[in-house]
């Protein structure tokens, strides 16, 4: 290991700019790892725990750039830093043209573009809280992608939005599509007449794809940010956006996404799809049925059902599609397997698709273990070796602190794919690949070579490895649905359609390998 380390002094780059950065600097030739990020507590913590924090890095600020570069053996440490602080001073090509402005803060933008109604904020969540109130105060609609911002300024900034009658989407709000134009991580989805509200970003991606797949569109996509249906913030964005969406004429059908609510929250959202005055979809993971029925809403128990009774109920005649008989599937693949072969592994991107398969399995009556368990004694830290049925969330708050997200650097999963097909108890390894916007250029060519490798590990211990992939994505997406899926399985890899596919077909796996 040769370390090098190095601290600008206030210089500042927001969270979106340093993901992108750091998933480039970590693809030099030549580069183990590469580390960039802002001097927080929470970074430094982060190199702590992998033994890089330095003492010059220690003494760094919250407005200071640290970057700390790991080079393979041979590597000129040096040479690779300048490489490095090349990608900080890289610009992007102007998207305006000539005679584009920048501004440098909140108020001389809204000052300079009086026409402009919605502002994104994404920086060090230290500070999204002050300057998401500027952008409110100016009028403006606002989507705070940063995450780590106390749930007490959340709540403040939401009573503020409301009170002057402006969306807050956020914080940690990483979908949006809003008048045709996806916002941080979207797809390429039609315009049509479903509208979704969430609080989950691939829960609500994935709704929308869906949507677009069985010949419908949408209209508007409000996320809310994760913790908006929690007994503290009280689902004050959820309510806004189920009652802009109720009086919104281009909407004739309401998607609700999330995980369960806190009871008292869910009380008043169901209250709100009662008053609505059109039909909605509730779509509230291991939610309950009665409760939704009750309200006059339409329950989905999953994310396929939930996009199919939303196109139906839109006046269209959802396309037809194959049955996937998981049952069958699943015994073609237990019988490739070898004595012993009888867990599943989930590795995702995405955090409502982990659940969602996750969920389908445990519902089968098999113990379950994840990073996002709520139950104690079946969650696992991050990093941790995987036990019996294990489904693992990447894009958690565990694994991204100073990291990029897992949808734009998949490094720490492909490394987990291999680790996986080395124990002989493996019967199957499932993961997500998510499109759009946003996203790595070529999440599935990246990840090949991991997956080749598994297997190739499994062949020779003499055991079948069946690789599941699910690809969230549209035929307008860039690269296509089409594309990714061809290359997948043209390695040998099993392709599902859809994140409720994915889940029968594990659920499946599961309980006959086990059996």
């Amino acid at each position: 290991m040769s370390i090098t380390a190095v601290v600008k002094k206030n210089t500042y780059f927001d969270s979106v700019s340093l993901m992108s950065i750091s998933t480039r600097a970590n693809q030099l030739p030549g580069v183990q790892q590469a580390f960039v990020a802002m001097g927080t507590e929470m970074n430094k913590g982060v190199l702590g725990s992998l033994g890089l924090l330095t003492a010059d890095l220690e003494a760094a600020g919250t407005g200071d750039l640290m970057i700390v570069v790991d080079a393979e053996e041979g590597a000129d440490n040096e040479e690779l830093l300048k490489e490095v602080e090349e990608l900080l001073v890289q610009k992007a090509p102007a998207s305006s043209g000539e005679g584009a402005v920048t501004y440098r803060t909140i108020d001389s933008a809204a000052t300079g573009n009086p026409d402009s109604n919605l502002a994104i904020i994404a920086v060090n969540g230290a500070y999204a809280g002050r300057e998401a109130r500027k952008a409110l105060e100016n009028g403006l609609h606002v989507m705070v992608f940063s995450d780590n911002v106390p749930v007490e300024e959340e709540i403040a900034l939401k009573q503020l939005a409301h009170s002057k009658g402006l969306f807050m989407m956020g914080p940690d709000c990483g979908t949006a599509i809003i008048n045709n134009v996806a916002l941080c991580f979207g797809n390429k989805v039609r315009p049509g007449n479903v509208g979704i509200v969430a609080a989950s970003g691939t829960g609500s991606q994935e709704v929308s794809v869906r949507v677009h797949a069985l010949g419908g569109g949408v209209s508007q996509l409000i996320g809310t940010g994760g913790r908006d249906l929690s007994e503290q913030v009280g689902g004050i964005m959820m309510v806004d956006g189920i009652r802009a969406l109720a009086a919104d004429p281009a909407t004739d059908v309401i998607v609700l996404v999330s995980k369960p609510p806190a009871p008292s929250v869910e009380k008043k959202v169901l209250a709100e799809v009662t008053a609505a005055g059109k039909p909605v979809v509730v779509w509230f993971i291991d939610g309950s049925e009665e409760a939704v029925t009750a309200a006059g809403g339409h329950f989905a128990a999953g994310s396929l059902q939930a996009a199919r009774k939303a196109v139906e109920l839109a006046g269209g005649a959802p396309s037809a599609a194959e049955d996937f008989d998981a049952e069958a599937a699943a015994d073609a693949v237990v019988a490739r397997l070898a004595d012993g072969q009888k867990y599943v592994r989930g590795l995702f991107c995405g955090g409502t698709l982990c659940d969602e398969t996750m969920y389908a399995v445990r519902d089968a009556g098999l113990d379950v273990w994840s990073n996002i368990q709520k139950k104690a004694d079946f969650r696992l830290p991050a990093g941790a070796p995987s036990r019996g049925h294990t489904f693992l969330d990447f894009g958690d708050d565990d694994f991204t602190n100073g990291r990029p997200h897992p949808m734009i650097d998949p490094a720490l999963r492909i490394g987990r794919i291999v680790e996986e097909a080395k124990d002989p108890e493996v019967a199957a390894i499932v993961m997500d690949f998510v499109l759009g916007f946003g996203s790595h250029e070529d999440p599935v060519g990246t990840t090949l070579p991991a997956i080749q490798e598994a297997q190739r590990i499994a062949e020779e211990a003499g055991r079948h490895l069946e690789v599941i992939a699910y690809v969230l994505g549209t035929d307008l997406d860039t690269p296509s649905v089409v594309a990714q899926t061809d290359a997948l399985r043209a390695a040998g890899v099993t392709v599902t359609l859809s994140s409720t596919e994915t889940g029968q077909f594990a659920r499946e796996i599961a309980k006959k390998a086990q059996a």
